[in-house]
């Protein structure tokens, strides 16, 4: 049979390709045809009419909405989370085969760009809003954050003191180039609020939400409420304009109620709350946060660093994993010691897995399949490269060993990351960044630490499971002796 899918992860880096492979790789041991379009931050040739019109069923492997959804209409659909086609891309396949044999309904009108589908749980729902936010926050993050990185780097801290370059620009001086970088990573970062509210409030109510969401975000930086207050914002302005559609109008105004008036009422009633009603108890509590993450020291800071660990490792890419990454992000626009500090810790913490996973496999290699040394072997980039999800194919095949061994290792290096005090400006680069780290030799002794650690305790539970199937494999042979 002949397939078609469309593969996509929050982030873009390593989910949407992981799954397109293991969907590729499913389909030619089946015998089967597949052509996939990846969704992600590399991108992909999009799937040609001819691919679509000629496959049996499209398989939706996704965590986002999928662009371009009304190419398929008539065509039987298989949707799933993206770690389905990671884990069990074979009984992905079963679906679409069985979807393929039953007759399509007619297409009906393009769906809302969301993931969210009616019947899911409330928190199923929330999820998946704020994570939209964060998979198109991201790139600005890793845009402007190592662009202020830079500045630093080649300028000093002093940095941000340079007058505007739009005055005074020396383009034969290092210090003309640091403040260049600087401003101009700036001012990406100004953007990180509002398109964090924005695309909330898209993942929630389509398109007409967008305009309230990014002036929410926009007013939320205003009013000193930060990123916590570009939460709230994307979820009013996605609740408001959602309100606003149930309200039935004459059928001569539905043309122009998405691109008026819903953007128009929504801002008006967003922008009033945010101003009146929400901005000042944000701000407070960004300004709390802020004080908050200033005054960590000892013991505070170094179970906030095993906490944080513990998240980056449970999921490996996931909610949760997202959810520290996203707390450590936020900090970054309060500009607090502590937050550079806590950036530091979640991308160490975050390294850990695939490396510990990479050096295992590597100093045991009896204890790993074939497909898992091979694995290991591109997770020592992975892991380099501050990608966690390299660790997924060796949890994925022993879960209950590997993910208590590399939560524990990351768990370790966050706690030590943030005793030592390192910290970090860069949002992400994992060990290209390092001259970009504060501390940068403990930073490396708190990595290599848990990475020892996680490798160890990987070793030790699998040499126990090995013996076992040692001695249950000896058994008949001494029967058959005696």
């Amino acid at each position: 049979m002949k397939f078609v899918a469309i593969t996509a992860c929050p982030t873009g880096i390593a989910h949407t390709y992981m799954a397109a492979e293991s969907l590729e790789q499913t389909a030619k041991a089946n015998g089967d045809t597949i052509v996939v379009e990846t969704q992600g931050s590399a991108g992909s040739e999009p799937l040609s009419a001819e691919d679509i019109a000629s496959a049996d069923a499209v398989i939706f492997a996704a965590d986002l909405a999928v662009q371009g959804r009304d190419r398929f209409a008539g065509k039987p659909i298989v949707e799933a989370p993206v770690k389905a086609a990671i884990n069990d891309a074979a009984g992905l396949f079963e679906r679409a085969k069985a979807a393929a044999r039953e007759p399509v309904a007619p297409a009906a009108a393009p769906e809302l760009a969301t993931k969210v589908g009616a019947n899911d749980k409330a928190g199923t729902k929330v999820r998946q809003w704020l994570m939209t936010g964060v998979s198109y926050l991201i790139p600005f993050v890793a845009a402007g954050g190592l662009l202020i990185a830079l500045g630093f780097a080649l300028g000093g801290y002093k940095i941000s003191d340079a007058p505007a370059v739009t005055e005074h620009f020396d383009a034969g001086s290092v210090a003309g180039w640091a403040a260049l970088m600087f401003q101009i990573g700036s001012a990406a970062f100004k953007f990180l609020v509002p398109v964090l509210a924005g695309f909330i409030a898209f993942a929630m109510a389509d398109r007409p939400a967008i305009a309230p969401g990014f002036v929410g975000g926009a007013i939320a930086v205003t009013v000193g409420a930060g990123f916590l207050g570009g939460l709230v914002a994307g979820l009013l302005a996605g609740g408001v304009v959602l309100a606003l559609k149930k309200i039935q109008v004459p059928k001569a105004m539905r043309g122009i109620m998405p691109v008026v008036v819903y953007p128009l009422l929504g801002s008006i009633v967003v922008g009033v709350l945010m101003y009146v009603v929400v901005g000042k108890p944000m701000a407070a509590a960004t300004s709390g946060l802020t004080n908050w993450l200033n005054s960590l020291s000892g013991a505070s800071a170094v179970l906030l660093g095993a906490l944080l660990g513990l998240m980056m490792a449970f999921d490996m890419g996931g909610p949760v994993n997202k959810a520290a990454y996203a707390f450590a992000v936020g900090g970054l626009t309060t500009g607090a010691t502590g937050s550079l500090q806590i950036m530091a810790a979640v991308m160490a913490a975050g390294m850990v897995p695939p490396l510990a996973l990479a050096l295992a496999s590597t100093v045991r290699k009896k204890l790993f399949t074939e497909a898992e040394r091979e694995n290991g072997r591109a997770a020592w980039l992975l892991g380099a490269s501050f990608i966690t999800e390299g660790a997924i194919p060796f949890a994925a095949a022993d879960p209950f060993r590997v993910i208590p061994s590399i939560m524990l290792g990351s768990a370790v290096t966050g706690s030590l990351s943030m005793a030592f005090g390192a910290t970090l400006r860069a949002p992400h680069g994992g060990i290209f960044v390092l001259p970009l780290i504060g501390s940068p030799l403990l930073f490396l002794v708190a990595l290599i630490a848990g990475t020892l650690v996680a490798a160890g305790s990987v070793i030790a539970l699998k040499q126990v499971r090995f013996r076992a199937a040692e001695r249950t494999a000896a058994v008949p042979t001494q029967t058959v002796n005696a």
